[in-house]
């Protein structure tokens, strides 16, 4: 066995600590590498800790993913040598000349850090708060340490803000989660199968001690898992078996609340940024986090095309260095003035129209019911009169509702919610709700997701045995289940549903419509394959790698029965989608005087 050593070298502009010691509460070692002006001095921290192998670049470890973004988006590997791009965190060449250091720790158990891997547990986020504290104390740090990245690297940072650290002075969450339960591991009460999936792909591939079996850094040669090499026994019990530890926690038990924020002791000043298309993963904790965390001083931005990209973009970048110049660096960089939500208004063909708003949701939307009228499967805003039942295989691709075609242009921005009245042949049924968009003859328009090529406008899910709603935290447009007990259907009974679709935004145009389909399986795009990414195992075919198709959590005994739809009478089903009318016209700058 060989161990790291700490070296120092300067280059491309920079003095990089590689492979820096940081000594956790129980005596294990992590390591980080720190890119730092070379001038000595005091500088704020940008600081990320994650699983991802500090040392792999972009390049390496995800190469259709640069490929895309790099040919897209030319700015991205402009002004840099793009050596020291990794997946979801900052590149140092483009934030050390701007008098900052960045601090890059593996996490416990992968790249360069030994010990057991344990996703987002609070061994996991004890170590985040300990990586901070170490940051503020160094000799070439001004006690200000933010956090910033993506996912992974975003979802991390609610859950050690929930700690409080005291050198903690400002959070960037791109596009990452918050709910380990409801955004991450089960929607609506319905298991995902992408962590499972992701933990193969993306975590096993760089954990500490693969040594050949992994990648060697483009930088130095060093090995990007550390300078150990275990067997595949010795790797097996140095991490969580991960699939099965969420499939034994099927209802929001302490398994889930201790790997989830408390929003009440999020205080630190928070920029959340989320991506329209990242239904399954990536929109619902940023627009949940803005709302709820207790932070006097928070912001929204929400765009959209792929998950990574903006980010990296001088668009993303710049916002994120005004904002941590603000808080970190104390400069007067307009920040303050910053709008409270910044929305990239989506319309279809990947037009985006920046637009800047006051809160979330929007204070005029038109919160308007949409009808589903089993007659002619229509959507309509006059409520249907007559009682009827719609019957669809419980496995199957379901029934589509269909607006006319819109006498206007209209935009929908912001949460919505289905209310159903359902009853199943069996004792369970998995309800999967997607909001779409067609052409006036019937041709689906589909949107650049964050992963996905082909995605709809917006996606719910709720298994009806998960129906318990919290009344403290549910709203009209935002229902929230309690997800802590099961409560299976009798044969025939028609129960109530409401069913949380994520918030997304699109401006429909004239002449399209708008469509709801409820289904009893994930959406599939109808109009050919999305290809495939290097860090996915699934063909991209509408919802990305954010499936359902676990079948020890849907087995076929309790969910493929007939799902039937009920209407008429009290039972009127409904669509609320949040309709946002044009902003005022400022009101004229003449003031009449008494």
């Amino acid at each position: 066995m060989s161990s790291l050593q700490q070296r120092t070298e300067v280059r491309d502009g920079m003095r990089i600590d590689f492979d820096v010691p940081i000594i956790m509460d129980d005596g294990l070692v992590l390591r980080a590498d720190v890119f730092r002006p070379v001038k000595d001095g005091k500088y704020p921290v940008i600081l990320s800790y994650g699983p991802y192998a500090k040392n792999l670049a972009f390049q390496d470890g995800y190469p259709s993913a640069w490929q895309r973004m790099t040919t897209k988006h030319p700015d991205v590997t402009a002004g840099s040598s793009n050596l020291y791009q990794s997946w979801e965190v900052v590149d140092p060449e483009k934030w050390v000349p701007h008098d900052y250091v960045c601090v890059r720790v593996d996490s416990r158990g992968a790249g360069c850090s030994p010990g057991f891997i344990d996703h987002f547990s609070p061994r996991e986020t004890k170590d985040y708060y300990d990586c901070i504290e170490w940051a503020g104390v160094q000799p070439w740090s001004n006690g200000k340490v933010g956090l910033n990245g993506i996912s992974y690297y975003g979802i991390n940072q609610w859950h050690v803000a929930s700690l409080q650290p005291p050198h903690l002075a400002a959070i960037c969450i791109w596009e990452g989660a918050a709910d380990w339960y409801r955004d991450m591991t089960h929607h609506g009460g319905i298991l995902s199968t992408f962590w499972e999936n992701w933990y193969d792909m993306q975590v096993k591939t760089v954990q500490y001690g693969a040594g050949e079996r992994g990648k060697r850094s483009r930088v130095h040669g060093q090995l990007v898992c550390g300078p150990e090499t275990l067997s595949e026994d010795e790797l097996t019990r140095n991490r969580a078996n991960f699939g099965d530890d969420i499939r034994a926690h099927p209802l929001d038990d302490e398994y889930h609340k201790a790997r989830s924020p408390v929003w009440s002791k999020i205080k630190v000043p928070t920029f959340s940024a989320a991506n329209w298309g990242g239904q399954g993963l990536h929109p619902r904790g940023n627009f949940e986090g803005f709302v709820r965390a207790a932070s006097k001083d928070k912001w929204l931005e929400a765009h959209g095309i792929e998950h990574w990209t903006h980010f990296y973009t001088d668009y993303g970048r710049e916002q994120q260095r005004r904002f941590f110049d603000y808080f970190l660096h104390g400069k007067d960089t307009g920040w303050s003035r910053q709008p409270k939500v910044l929305l990239q208004i989506r319309h279809p063909g990947e037009k985006f129209v920046a637009r800047a708003e006051s809160e979330w949701p929007l204070k005029r939307t038109k919160w308007t019911k949409f009808y589903l009228d089993p007659r002619n499967h229509g959507l309509t805003t006059k409520k249907p009169s007559g009682r009827a039942q719609l019957k669809f295989a419980a496995m199957g691709d379901g029934l589509t509702f269909l607006t006319p075609p819109l006498e206007a242009e209209t935009e929908i921005t912001g949460p919505s919610a289905l209310k159903l009245f359902a009853s199943s042949s069996t004792k369970d049924a998995d309800f999967f709700i997607v909001l779409r968009v067609f052409t006036g003859d019937i041709k689906e328009i589909v949107f650049q997701g964050a992963i996905d090529p082909h995605t709809p406008v917006a996606q719910g899910w709720l298994r009806a045995s998960h129906r318990k709603l919290d009344p403290k935290l549910s709203t009209p447009y935002r229902p929230y289940h309690t997800h802590d007990r099961i409560q299976h259907l009798k044969k025939g009974e028609v129960v109530q549903l409401d069913i949380e679709i994520w918030p997304t935004s699109i401006v429909v145009p004239a002449g399209h419509r708008v469509a709801l389909s409820i289904r009893g399986k994930d959406y599939e795009y109808g109009g050919g394959s999305g290809g495939k990414l290097s860090n996915f195992k699934n063909e991209l075919t509408g919802c990305g790698p954010f499936l359902h198709n676990d079948p020890a959590d849907r087995p076929m005994k309790t969910f493929n029965g007939m799902t039937t739809l009920h209407f008429g009478g009290a039972r009127s089903p409904y669509l609320l989608l949040p309709i946002v009318p044009p902003k005022k016209r400022a009101a004229s700058a003449r003031t009449k005087r008494t």
